[in-house]
Formats: C-alpha cells, sequence, structure tokens
C-alpha cells in the first residue's frame, strides 16, 4: 500500500492547534476551579469566618484533614450550659428553703471528679445529686449529717461532706452507695471553732479545712483516720503537687487583689503579685487549679463595661493565672448570685481546665461549664 505523504503547512497547522489548546485548557482551569467530588476531602478549604469551629476541613475520623487550617485558640464558645435544674424534691429536681426567720438555703456546694462526674449538695432534700458529664442526672446519694455545706471528691472517688456547725465533722461517703466510710472530727487543734472553717479541700489522701480562707489543717484522710498532731500547711495546694496559693483583697474600692504562691518542696516564698481589676470587688468567689497547676481566680464585683453606652453589671471575672509567676493567662465573665439563698462553694475546677459554675436563679439551677482562655 503507497504512503500519502503529509503536507508541512497541514503539520504546522496541527502544531499550532495543539499549542492552543493546551493554553485554552490550562487559563479555564486557573479561572474556574473544579469543586470537589462529592464526599471528598479538600486539603486547602478556606476558614471558615471569624475562625469558628467549622474552620479547616476532617477526615472520615473526625480528625483534622492533611494540610488544613487547625480552629484558632479560643475560637470554641468560653460558655455552656450542661444543666437547667429546677426546684422540687424530683429525681432531677433540687431543693430549696425560704423560711421566714431564718436564711434562705438552696444547694450550697457541689463537686466534679476526674471522669467529668458531678455532684451537688442538695442539704434540702437530705441528698447528694449525681449527674453524668453531659449534665444528665444519673441518681442520688443520701446525706448523713445534720447540716452539711461543702462536699469535695478525693481522687478514688469517695465523697467528703462538711458539717462544720452541728456535727462539726467531715463524712466520708463511698460513691457507689453512699454509705459512711468514717468521721473526722473538725475542731481541734488549729481550729478551736468549726464555724472558723471556709472549705474542705484533699491532697491525695489527706483531706484538710480551711481556717478563715487562710492557713489548711490537716485533720486526718480519706480512710476516715484522725491526724492527732493537726499539721498546717500556708494555702490551698495546687494540683499539680508545686505550691501552696492564698489570696486577698487589699483595696476592694479600687479592685485590687493579691495572690501569693509558695514552692511546696520547699517552703519557699515564690511570688506575690497584685492584681489591679479596675472595678470594685466584693469578694474572692474562687481560687483553685487545675492538673497542670493553671490557677483559678474569681472575683465578684461591679464588672467595667465594654462600651461607653453600656452599664456596668453585677458578675463574676475568673482569671486563668500562670502557677509558677502569676502572669494572666486569660479570663471571662459569668453572673453573680445576687439571690438571699446562702451559698457555700459556686465553683468546681476541672482537672482538664475550665471550671463547673452554679448559677442560681428563681426557676432553678443552671450548671455552666465556662473556660477563660
Amino acid at each position: 500500500m503507497a504512503v500519502r505523504k503529509r503536507s508541512p503547512l497541514l503539520a504546522l497547522g496541527a502544531l499550532v492547534a495543539i499549542v492552543v489548546a493546551l493554553f485554552l485548557l490550562r487559563s479555564g482551569r486557573k479561572a474556574s476551579p473544579a469543586a470537589p467530588a462529592s464526599g471528598s476531602t479538600s486539603s486547602e478549604a478556606p476558614a471558615a469566618p471569624g475562625g469558628g469551629a467549622g474552620t479547616g476541613t476532617r477526615s472520615a475520623s473526625g480528625a483534622p484533614a492533611s494540610g488544613t487550617q487547625a480552629p484558632a485558640p479560643g475560637s470554641a464558645p468560653k460558655k455552656e450550659v450542661l444543666a437547667e435544674l429546677h426546684w422540687g424534691s424530683g429525681p432531677s429536681e433540687l431543693g430549696r428553703h425560704r423560711p421566714q426567720e431564718a436564711n434562705p438555703e438552696a444547694p450550697m456546694s457541689m463537686a466534679v471528679d476526674i471522669l467529668g462526674n458531678m455532684v451537688v449538695l442538695d442539704q434540702t432534700n437530705g441528698r447528694l445529686l449525681r449527674l453524668d458529664p453531659e449534665g444528665k442526672p444519673v441518681g442520688s446519694l443520701p446525706l448523713t449529717q445534720q447540716t452539711p455545706q461543702d462536699v469535695a471528691m478525693a481522687k478514688d472517688g469517695s465523697l467528703l461532706v462538711l458539717d462544720r456547725l452541728r456535727d462539726k465533722t467531715v463524712a466520708i461517703l463511698n460513691p457507689d452507695t453512699g454509705a459512711l466510710r468514717g468521721e473526722l472530727p473538725v475542731e481541734g487543734k488549729g481550729i478551736p471553732e468549726g464555724g472558723l472553717v471556709t472549705g474542705t479541700f484533699v491532697d491525695g489522701d489527706s483531706v484538710y479545712v480551711e481556717r478563715e480562707h487562710g492557713a489548711l489543717v490537716r485533720i486526718g484522710d480519706t480512710s476516715g483516720t484522725a491526724d492527732p498532731e493537726r499539721p498546717e500547711i500556708p494555702g490551698r495546694p495546687t494540683r499539680d503537687g508545686r505550691s501552696y496559693v492564698l489570696a486577698s483583697i487589699t483595696d476592694r474600692k479600687s479592685g485590687r487583689v493579691l495572690v501569693n504562691a509558695v514552692d511546696r518542696s520547699t517552703g519557699q516564698h515564690r511570688y506575690t503579685r497584685e492584681y489591679r481589676l479596675e472595678f470594685p470587688v466584693m469578694s474572692i468567689t474562687l481560687l483553685d487549679s487545675d492538673l497542670s497547676g493553671t490557677l483559678y481566680l474569681g472575683v465578684a464585683g461591679e464588672l467595667t463595661a465594654r462600651s461607653a453606652s453600656a452599664t456596668a453589671q453585677l458578675g463574676v471575672r475568673v482569671f486563668c493565672i500562670d502557677s509558677l509567676e502569676g502572669k494572666v493567662l486569660g479570663q471571662t465573665d459569668l453572673p453573680l448570685n445576687t439571690l438571699p439563698e446562702e451559698t457555700f462553694r459556686d465553683f468546681a475546677v476541672l482537672d482538664e481546665g475550665g471550671v463547673l459554675y452554679r448559677h442560681i436563679t428563681e426557676s432553678g439551677v443552671t450548671l455552666m461549664r465556662a473556660r477563660c482562655r
């Protein structure tokens, strides 16, 4: 068969056509990017407006996809309502008592364990109300004392309930059954009168009561064995085991608060920091730490308005503070409990960071989880 020869002009034209086609194809791709196929993950997804929780893309497992932009620090909500518990005596309600000739009462204290399970001291109904980490009531345990006011949790789950006025003991309860494991006397060396106690604290297996927001007295251990020596420590122990901390108000009107830290291993002074808050201070409502040692300082007062047109409001400002140097790492504001019900402990610090806050309203108790950074 004879082979037909191509004209040089035809070959040149074909080459030019191929070059033009390639140029147009590349231009079209730049001008109109193709949408990802359904269900695929883009590694170049744009950040969500404001750096919110939707920033970046995720793989099927929920982890950020390779090459995506992670959420900006602090982009998650700082406050979250876990539960709204109404007044009453039902399984998911809390007691409230308003006598004519005595102080009104509502739940005075609460605590949280390492898994996030919560207990609320419902002394009006004579029980501890238990809630899971999502705020769902999961049962209750009976109280064994006449006038309990504070509750704390040990690492082994034991519940420690303070009655400083009548029984004048710290009762140690089984977390599953509520059975009484033992009782530690409050009054004795270092605590001449139970009414001086301002809190119950657990450090390892040691049980302490605080004297007038100052030094802590060791009254025994979580097995129920009383300590006859009753030694003192200079402040509240941080959960990282490094420090003891104390806080005090130095000037209410100008809003000056002092925090002292003592090195736990040496007993030496670590730092003293004065925080000028620029609003009148009513009280210190929180001083505790998480497992990393970050301090949480809560101060109640007339918070400064955030804009010229807004008015100052009563609230609680919670600060995150570096435990080793005293540097403020962040803050958040929460509503202040202004109803007449007597209170003892409004906060519990979570081991992983953040706080649980108990806000009392006319309709009941709102449990909120909040972060300050």
